[in-house]
């Protein structure tokens, strides 16, 4: 799924908010809220939350081949080209050794979906993380994901997600599309002052202000995830991806020199195009209100022409 912002998407934004939420074409990953088969025990979670300090090592050390073997999913998407790339000079990621998590496992699923868990490690400072059996054993997914506000913590009783508020949370990803892809906000989608997805929104829309020179794509990149929250509510892990474009003409480069030759090799001498995850925890209420409760942005790859 990806949408692009610019003076035509604004244009398009008008034309398809008359038909309710609109799903964007293009390429685009499973976002269906998952669950767990009832066999994960807290022990499983204790023991694969060492991850956690085995990536802050691996991190420290540069060791790519352990970086891949502990992660998944997005996290193992973006380490593979940022582990490559911090050894061609990319300062390292700040991955810091969390500790004294509390864990949240979802109630039982099917027997073919990977089993997962989410944790809140909560020193040194809240940070979501959510782990996956993938390959025969456990694996970062997604996180750390810094909490942002509301630390929102979900049941601990492996309770089920109701079925109005799974389907609210199927939704949170593609609504987050249409929300960073609608400047005008006719797609009906909102969030509070305060929320970073609005600081967001106003950067993407300053993309259309280069004359064409810097666009942005946005999408939905890899699983959401979901818990449930009281009152009716649901807690979804997901990720968003922006794929920006800047062609030669002038304008103030997105991305340092720096950056582009520590992930290309080189200067860039024509279009230069970076991708950015913003991995979130979003919660979303039985009012079908979104707020942001973590979420972490990645300069994840970089390729120049």
């Amino acid at each position: 799924m990806l949408r692009r912002i610019t003076a035509l998407g604004l244009g398009l934004a008008l034309l398809t908010a008359c038909g309710g939420e609109t799903q964007a074409t293009g390429r685009q990953t499973t976002a269906t809220p998952s669950s767990i088969p009832s066999t994960v025990t807290l022990d499983d979670a204790e023991a694969a939350f060492e991850i956690v300090r085995d990536l802050a090592d691996a991190w420290r050390e540069r060791d790519c081949a352990k970086i891949k073997h502990l992660t998944a999913e997005v996290e193992r998407a973006v380490g593979e080209r940022v582990c490559a790339a911090v050894r061609n000079g990319l300062p390292a990621p700040k991955f810091t050794n969390y500790r004294d998590p509390e864990f949240f496992l979802p109630a039982g699923g099917d027997d073919d979906e990977d089993p997962w868990f989410a944790a809140l490690a909560t020193t040194p400072s809240p940070a979501y993380f959510v782990f996956v059996r993938s390959g025969g054993r456990w694996r970062l997914a997604l996180g750390p994901i810094p909490v942002a506000g509301d630390e929102r913590r979900p049941a601990k009783d492996r309770a089920a997600l109701a079925r109005k508020a799974a389907v609210r949370a199927r939704l949170v990803p593609p609504r987050h599309v249409t929300y960073l892809t609608d400047p005008a906000g006719l797609g009906g989608v909102r969030f509070r002052s305060g929320d970073p997805m609005r600081d967001l929104l106003k950067e993407l829309v300053r993309t259309t202000e280069s004359g064409g020179r810097l666009t942005a794509d946005v999408g939905i990149e890899g699983t959401a995830r979901t818990l449930p929250l009281p009152k009716d509510g649901a807690l979804v892990f997901h990720t968003i991806r922006i794929d920006y474009e800047q062609r030669p003409g002038g304008g103030r480069p997105r991305y340092r020199p720096a950056e582009v030759r520590a992930f290309t090799g080189e200067a860039a001498k024509g279009t230069v195009r970076g991708t950015e995850m913003i991995a979130l925890a979003t919660a979303v209420d039985a009012n079908d209100e979104m707020a942001t409760v973590g979420m972490r942005r990645v300069l994840s790859d970089i390729t120049a022409d």
